[in-house]
């Protein structure tokens, strides 16, 4: 049940009509955040029942877009948490690309591409092989497309140094930048639902930041679960700094430093 004190039967059916209608499954979500972005959409458009706003929904694809544009909240910019993105870069990459050319790299809930975008930079940056690659993949088609054509405002810059702007970037105009096709050539973006659809195998990272916070406990458990079944032995998994895996040692997890965790086993 989504919300085991006080279960509103409407919402609970508005949960079952989305699951139904826009096969978008929130029951693994935290029940107040999702009852209270849509509670925001209702005050918004000044209907009085979940039905209601389920017949809006119905009628105006752009109003069903901006509630699944709600339910999966967009945040990124490049290169968050440089320090990490550091480690990525000066160890953990490297040690991965000499156990292999052909590395594979997930960013899930990928978003509007400024993360895999800025695996794609470390690749280049590195000198990888083209085999190195990132498959990229998010629940929300807009943000997808936004992501294919790579162009971002001045804010997704905070932690992105001048050096990196100037070699992996064009600039559009006095506040916009694109990233530039080397990079995009790098990454393939995909649609996933990670609560539905079926996880890759065999990948040498995947990185999952500030996603899984919004999902229930035993949510949570499936699919680190579940990323750690498509990791191959060695492959590491980096999560968002409110994400930390207290069970790692249960899901054969190893910690590398905070927020990075390596898949053990015999190779």
């Amino acid at each position: 049940m989504l919300d085991q004190e006080a279960p509103d039967p409407q919402f609970l059916w508005f949960i079952a009509e989305v699951k139904k209608r826009l096969n978008l499954d929130l029951s693994g979500y935290k029940p107040h955040r999702v009852k209270r972005r849509t509670d925001m959409l209702l005050r918004k458009y000044n209907v009085g029942s979940y039905q209601e706003y389920m017949k809006l929904m119905m009628a105006d694809e752009k109003k069903t877009e901006e509630f699944l544009d709600k339910m999966t909240i967009n945040v990124t910019e490049f290169f968050r948490n440089p320090e990490k993105w550091e480690a990525i870069k000066r160890t953990y990459l490297p040690g991965l690309m000499k156990q292999s050319s052909r590395i594979k790299i997930w960013s899930a809930g990928c978003s509007s591409g400024e993360e895999p975008y800025s695996v794609g930079i470390l690749l280049e940056e590195l000198r990888a092989p083209a085999s190195a690659s990132v498959l990229a993949t998010d629940i929300d088609a807009g943000v997808l497309q936004k992501a294919k054509i790579g162009v971002y405002d001045e804010r997704a810059f905070v932690s992105t140094s001048e050096d990196v702007l100037r070699r992996y970037f064009r600039k559009v105009d006095e506040i916009f930048y694109e990233v530039l096709q080397n990079v995009k050539n790098r990454v393939q973006f995909r649609n996933h639902n990670m609560l539905q659809d079926p996880f890759e195998k065999n990948l040498d990272m995947i990185i999952c930041r500030n996603v899984v916070i919004y999902f229930e406990a035993e949510t949570k458990n499936v699919l680190y679960q579940n990323f750690v079944d498509s990791l191959r032995v060695g492959g590491i998994l980096f999560v968002g700094s409110t994400e930390r895996i207290f069970n790692y040692r249960s899901l054969n997890l190893k910690v590398l430093e905070p927020f990075f965790y390596q898949k053990e086993g015999s190779v």
